[in-house]
């Protein structure tokens, strides 16, 4: 595990996911239609700034009572696990039923302590609850749906590998998620990609004025397009 430090971390928020999936593309590290969520968990508070953290990852259940004991306060040890992973965090959690989000993991008690634990954002394609008591703590998530009950919801297991939206998560992976969605950061461009979004944006910010100058020509955005490009690249 490659952890961030809180410099890297505050510099990763100061870009929405948009800007940093561009910079990703630019590494050439992964093909361009992987490493973020595609489907079955969006985020819920569209208002609140980036969040970036490293996976703490676990599957549930809620469909159906649990083999042994009754519910989350039974696997404590889970609170534990997460304080073995590098702050911040993200809580990455599968809800492996047949019909995910039959019962929320999360809601007002356990949002707040995830909260307490380091953790930044909940994600699941299941569901979660109590919105406004969670949005009033600044506490993102990302969720297939909404439920109104926790039904049976129980941890099966945590600390392995998980699957959200197609995003592949191991425990301790880097991820950056805000209203457009979640993806992931490979750790050795981490510390590239501020820098690399930086100077797109720039990029991108001289032909958006350029749109909108009177001085707006056809053959002119023809060039500023292909400087920007050579600028991604470069």
């Amino acid at each position: 595990m490659r952890a961030i430090d809180r410099d890297l971390a505050d510099a990763l928020r100061v870009f929405d996911t948009c800007a940093v999936a561009n910079a990703l593309e630019t590494f050439g590290v992964r093909l361009r239609n992987e490493g973020f969520v595609q489907g079955g968990a969006r985020c819920l508070f569209e208002d609140l700034p980036p969040v970036v953290g490293h996976a703490v990852t676990a599957r549930i259940r809620s469909s159906a009572p649990p083999a042994v004991g009754a519910a989350y306060y039974d696997r404590t040890d889970w609170w534990t696990h997460i304080l073995s992973i590098p702050e911040p965090r993200i809580a990455v959690v599968q809800d492996v039923d047949d019909r995910p989000g039959t019962g929320a993991f999360i809601g007002a008690v356990h949002a707040n302590i995830l909260r307490a634990l380091g953790c930044v954002a909940y994600v699941t394609n299941g569901s979660v609850r109590d919105l406004p008591v969670v949005r009033a703590l600044g506490f993102q998530l990302f969720a297939g749906s909404v439920a109104v009950s926790h039904a049976f919801v129980h941890l099966i297991d945590f600390g392995e590998p998980v699957e959200i939206g197609g995003l592949h998560v191991q425990p301790g992976d880097l991820l950056h998620g805000d209203r457009h969605g979640l993806l992931s950061v490979p750790p050795e461009v981490a510390a590239d990609v501020p820098r690399v979004a930086a100077s797109m944006r720039a990029h991108d910010r001289r032909v958006i004025d350029f749109c909108t100058s009177p001085d707006f020509s056809l053959e002119r955005l023809r060039t500023l397009v292909n400087e920007s490009e050579q600028g991604r690249s470069s």
